[in-house]
């Protein structure tokens, strides 16, 4: 190697981050072909909706992906992983519709066909840019292979699932209470609804029997809603109501006679144990209609204000009208009392906006035959959660599991494949558009205006995205897929529905594990919002920092499942290891501008120390990637080439670097360095590609790029006994390093260094390593014995195990200047001392100052006493010595 080195003396990630993607990319590294002689390894990205900007959530999700693909890349699997984006549904819409707004129109005016086209439009203007942000994380993908849920493939892959479910009688259409967002004007699923705590009130109602002096007091949160009660409820076994059970109450303000029924669903315990039955507005009370056939009142229209069922009240938005009613209520002597209580309140995952549960005509998928078989292929180990505690999330969802409301109130989206005849009613549901009704031949026929949930698109991805319902190569080799990564809140969103999907058109799982990983969460741990203003751009980072460094602090410190929270410091943590492997590199390149490939000499200990922990590394690496573990792995990696590679044989590696009389030596130093280094990278790579790219081309080595080349495989290095004893010797070192820090000894001062090691295996250690040790103590001698007849004088000592470390301090320090310091120290701890013992002592204090601060002061006084200790010991060394 005599080229010039060509890295820059200062780490500049946005230089070196610009260049490499695009070369990766043109050199069409990421992609796949189908190839049956490779073992394969397949993701399919979690698509992010088209309307996105890449956020934490994101960032994390994608470098778990991009981490495993490039190491099983590196494997040697025929490796894919697919990307894609979701049409977003509700929110695309949105987004367009805000821009008519602007323009002074709405969808409406410009009719279903010229507002789709608009939308198209948007697509193609500003669906890519979360796509371009993955790529500047680094993401390596099969960009070739990018599919969108609208796309012609997934919109016919779509179609025949639908067609198949409902000619199964899996697919329904009926009266079912859905949940309402007044703002989005759509239906939404129920794990769709955001559940959040507010403070609100318990209003006290009474209801008067019919026919008899007695009232009923209702408990309610909703008054406005009383307007549609249909009934009131009591628990059949509640001995304060059984006698009024089969009889009528009066409703307030209504004055329509509602029944007394017994059900075992009323909670005794709750207000007055009973219970207001709207039917129409509440999923509950829906519920116990059917079971009691009571009839369904609506009274709010699909704006969320009252409709003609609610009277005088008509036209009211609700909570205006919660207000009137309220008043009336306490104008007619029936409201009783008002509690304040704190309830969960269901809102728009969207636009955060309370939702209405409302009964409507909406499409459903039976849920129950296609949950059973994708609860089994858990329980039967056909697929795996990691971590194993989300299994239990998983099952116990998909046991309650209610049918899935599948239509939505849009015109953006998957629209359902269903026409009716006006001639004769008629509902047809085909793969291709009818032109006429088959059951009269009418040309009278209209389709459904609905559109598909989101996620019943998305329920199909792992197939869809290889050319389902053809029979693709891709799905041969691919299909199921390895893995998916997800975050821990759309298991019930996203996995479950993929997972019977998959099991219901595929005959076979579509992942064999799932990777759950949690939220990224602030420095508090709440949630990232644009409410709370606590959200990080992950772009601005990148700039700032380089994707590399938000790469590894994303997943160091995290364990699979588990919630991150972002500290900024850990930014600063992360970009200084960037620095260090860095210089390292550079410092290592640097001494190889001779180097030329030929057999090493002698191994010192130090060789066979950082050949063994080598070897380690790669092998517990290794491991803990293929248990999903990323975090634990990037520990190893981290400790390793900051710890033992760079702090330690690179500092122990110079005087043999430096030595031109041993030119062999030299070259053994100089080989074993470069080794080291490139397997590093290679095991860093996956975390940091850019970083160890831009070094690997600066490398003495072949090779178009590092993400091409093959794992690290060790054999043959692992030598316990090195470690071993290498370790002794870094104790060593490390016992006289603190010696020196203890007694001020300048850094540049060399000092006689003495060791005593009476053991003869210890002794041999130590003769071992007495170069290691000159060189990294700063000593200018060191002698190793078995005895001592005397203790050295004016000396300071340690006692490790097995060695006694002793270092003469005559010439390194002014004794006589060094203990008026230190008992001048003593004098300012006794000082403190007293002064935090006294306000202990004092009963006054510790009675009335806060618990806390009488804690930290004794906290205080622990360590200001351990201090004066170790302040005593030092002074007695110096005056001995």
């Amino acid at each position: 190697m005599s080229e010039e080195l060509k890295m820059e003396k200062v780490y500049d990630p946005s230089r070196v981050e610009g260049k490499w993607y695009p070369y990766w990319e043109d050199k069409g590294y990421f992609h796949a072909d189908v190839d049956d002689t490779k073992e394969p390894f397949s993701i399919v990205m979690p698509p992010p909706n088209v309307t996105g900007a890449l956020h934490l959530g994101h960032a994390i999700d994608s470098t778990i992906q991009d981490v495993l693909t490039r190491f099983k890349r590196m494997q040697g699997y025929n490796t894919l992983w697919l990307p894609g984006t979701d049409h977003a549904g509700i929110a695309t819409q949105a987004k367009v519709e805000e821009q008519l707004a602007k323009e002074g129109t709405n969808r409406h005016e410009l009719g279903r066909d010229k507002f789709l086209e608009r939308v198209w439009d948007w697509k193609s203007e500003y669906g890519g840019r979360i796509t371009g942000q993955l790529r500047r994380l680094g993401a390596s993908c099969d960009w070739s292979r990018e599919r969108f849920t609208m796309d012609e493939g997934c919109s016919d892959a779509v179609r025949k699932v639908f067609v198949d479910l409902y000619n199964k009688g899996l697919i329904y259409r009926g009266n079912y209470i859905v949940n309402w967002c007044p703002h989005c004007h759509t239906t939404i699923s129920d794990i769709e609804v955001e559940h959040v705590d507010r403070e609100g009130h318990l209003w006290h109602l009474r209801y008067p029997v019919k026919d008899s002096e007695e009232f009923l007091v209702v408990a309610t949160t909703r008054p406005e809603t009383m307007l549609g009660d249909t009934a009131v409820s009591v628990h059949p076994e509640d001995e304060r109501y059984q006698h009024l059970i089969g009889k009528t109450v009066v409703l307030p303000l209504v004055n329509r006679e509602i029944p007394i029924i017994g059900d075992d669903y009323v909670d005794r315990e709750f207000g007055t144990g009973a219970v207001k039955i709207t039917p129409a507005h509440d999923p509950n009370d829906f519920e116990m209609g059917l079971r009691h056939n009571l009839p369904s009142i609506s009274v709010m229209d699909r704006e969320a204000n009252m409709n003609e069922e609610a009277g005088k009240y008509q036209g009211m938005e609700r909570y205006a009208a919660r207000k009137a009613i309220v008043k009336d209520l306490e104008d007619l002597g029936v409201l009783v009392k008002v509690d304040h209580h704190e309830h969960a309140v269901g809102e728009c995952y969207r636009c955060s906006t309370v939702v209405e549960p409302m009964v409507s005509k909406q499409w459903f998928v039976k849920m129950a035959p296609l949950a059973k078989p994708a609860m089994e292929v858990v329980k039967e180990g056909l697929m795996e959660f990691v971590p194993d505690r989300f299994t239990k999330i998983y099952l116990g969802w998909l046991e309650n599991i209610r049918d899935w409301c599948i239509s939505r109130q849009l015109w953006w989206g998957h629209r359902i494949p269903v026409w009716y005849c006006e001639d004769c009613g008629g509902e047809i549901c085909v793969q291709e558009d009818p032109e006429i009704c088959p059951k009269c031949g009418s040309k009278h026929i209209a389709q459904d205006p609905d559109v598909l949930d989101t996620w019943f698109s998305s329920g199909l991805w792992p197939f869809s995205t290889m050319g389902w319902p053809e029979d693709t190569p891709e799905l041969k080799q691919f299909y199921p897929t390895s893995v998916l990564v997800t975050g821990r809140d759309i298991i019930f969103f996203w996995v479950a529905r993929m997972v019977f999907m998959g099991l219901e058109f595929m005959k076979d799982v579509p992942f064999k594990k799932v990777m759950i990983h949690g939220l990224v969460l602030d420095a508090q741990g709440r949630k990232m919002s644009k409410s709370l203003g606590n959200g990080v751009d992950p772009l601005e980072i990148i700039d700032q920092y380089g994707a590399d460094t938000l790469r590894f602090m994303l997943i160091t410190g995290n364990t699979p499942g588990n919630d991150l929270r972002f500290h900024p410091e850990r930014l600063e943590a992360t970009r200084n290891f960037a620095n260090k492997i860095w210089n390292a590199s550079r410092f290592v390149l640097l001494n190889l501008q001779d180097y030329t490939e030929g057999p090493r000499g002698d191994l010192k200990l130090e060789d066979r120390w950082i050949l063994s922990r080598y070897e380690k590394t790669v092998k517990e690496v290794t491991i803990a990637l293929d248990r999903f573990d990323l975090g634990e792995a990037a520990r190893l990696l981290y400790e390793f080439i900051w710890n033992e590679f760079c702090d330690w044989y690179i500092e122990l590696a110079k005087g043999r670097l430096y030595d031109k009389e041993h030119p062999e030596a030299r070259h053994t130093v100089q080989s074993i360095l470069l080794e080291v280094l490139e397997g590093t990278m290679k095991l860093l790579h996956p975390y940091m590609p850019f970083i160890t790219e831009e070094i690997w081309h600066n490398l003495p080595v072949t090779g178009e790029s590092i993400m091409i080349q093959s794992w690290p495989q060790v054999e043959g290095y692992q030598d316990s006994s090195a470690e071993e004893h290498m370790n002794q010797i870094m104790e060593v070192i490390k016992a006289i390093r603190n010696i020196r820090a203890e007694m001020n000894v300048q850094p540049g001062k060399k000092a006689e260094i003495i060791l005593v090691a009476p053991e003869q295996e210890s002794l041999g250690v130590l003769e071992m390593g007495k170069e290691c040790i000159r060189l990294l103590a700063g000593g200018s001698q060191v002698d190793v014995v078995a005895s001592l007849e005397v203790k050295p004088a004016q000396a300071a000592s340690a006692v490790l195990e097995g060695v006694e470390v002793y270092l003469p301090l005559r010439g390194l320090l002014d004794l006589d200047k060094e203990i008026a310091r230190v008992e001048k120290e003593i004098a300012q701890a006794l000082q403190e001392q007293s002064r935090l013992s006294g306000k202990l002592n004092n009963e006054g204090f510790v009675a009335k100052a806060p618990e806390q601060v009488v804690a930290k002061e004794r906290e205080k006084l622990e360590g200001i006493n351990g201090r004066i200790g170790a302040l005593q010991v030092r002074l007695a060394e110096l005056k001995e010595a």
